[in-house]
């Protein structure tokens, strides 16, 4: 499975590493009968800690990068730690086996897909460290006190808003609330008439800054975060510029950086960034992340981000 954002631009790297074989993949689905999962929906294995999650193809579903800002985040014993935009709340469920951080909290605008979201924390039995809030991320310091997080993950919208094209059929273009599935209509909830999301494609909302810009999600985290703690994001080294220039100027100074190529001779195509809030200026770039290997299998050190010590047996 492609990421949804890396489906957008050449070069994109695979959703999970896989090894060719059907049900081999993170994203390949398995289906499971639960009362947390509905028709139309599948559960994936994430293959570490016995952790899966509740994903619906319809929305949006998670990728590499996700995976990958999981792993980059440093603070195993922090208290509390937010995910601004959390989707159907892959980071924060991996974070929960990655850190020891007693309160993650997932922020989301989707009404749809806090609700994957909460059902997957309940199908963890995470719910005494996960919590999933329903906001915008323009109004993130109305909903949270201020600097009340530890460190703060992000995986932003990562085109800007009005640039390329929209892809996917709009929620718009069906304004009953329905969607196909095997070849019969299902009815969605009622369009959300408050938080801006009526009527616009669900994946469109996670790629391109339609609801929240860059600098929306700087004063968020700059808001929230305590002084010294750590703001974590994943986008496209294409706009790094100027993420770097609206961090600084929101007070989050850049510490750490590294890019991911999908091939050793190919361009980047994702860059991870860790910030400090009040930090002094001085950026460490690491080595580069390589997916691929000259055979074209997945890298060592992808095989273990994903699956840890199970990557060596």
């Amino acid at each position: 499975m492609m990421t949804d954002k890396q489906k957008e631009s050449p070069g994109g790297t695979a959703a999970c590493p896989s090894d060719g074989t059907a049900g081999s993949d993170i994203g390949s689905g398995i289906h499971r009968s639960s009362d947390l999962v509905r028709p139309g929906e599948r559960v994936d294995d994430l293959q570490r800690a016995g952790l899966r999650i509740i994903q619906d193809p319809e929305l949006f579903c998670f990728g590499m990068d996700a995976v990958l800002l999981s792993a980059y985040v440093r603070m195993k014993k922090a208290r509390r730690g937010l995910d601004l935009g959390t989707g159907n709340g892959i980071i924060p469920i991996l974070l929960s086996d990655r850190t020891d951080c007693l309160s993650l909290t997932g922020l989301e605008i989707q009404e749809a897909s806090a609700d994957l979201a909460k059902r997957s924390v309940a199908l963890n039995s995470l719910g005494d460290r996960i919590s999933i809030v329903r906001g915008d991320i323009r109004e993130a310091d109305r909903i949270f006190a201020a600097a009340s997080f530890d460190f703060i993950t992000c995986n932003p919208p990562y085109r800007q808003a009005g640039s390329g094209r929209i892809t996917g059929t709009p929620a718009g273009n069906n304004p009953q609330g329905q969607r196909q599935e095997n070849g019969q209509s299902k009815r969605d909830s009622a369009p959300d008439q408050t938080s801006g999301t009526c009527g616009i494609d669900p994946r469109a909302i996670a790629r391109h800054e339609i609801l929240c810009s860059f600098e929306d999600v700087v004063r968020a985290a700059a808001a929230l975060l305590r002084p010294g703690g750590h703001f974590y994001l994943v986008h496209r080294p294409l706009r790094l510029a100027e993420l770097i220039t609206k961090l600084c100027t929101g007070g989050l100074e850049p510490k750490r950086m590294r890019l991911v190529y999908p091939h050793v001779d190919k361009a980047p195509n994702m860059v991870l960034l860790d910030c400090v809030r009040g930090g002094a200026p001085e950026l460490r770039v690491e080595p580069p992340l390589i997916v691929y290997d000259g055979n074209g299998s997945y890298t060592p050190e992808l095989l273990e981000i994903y699956y840890g010590d199970q990557s060596k047996n």
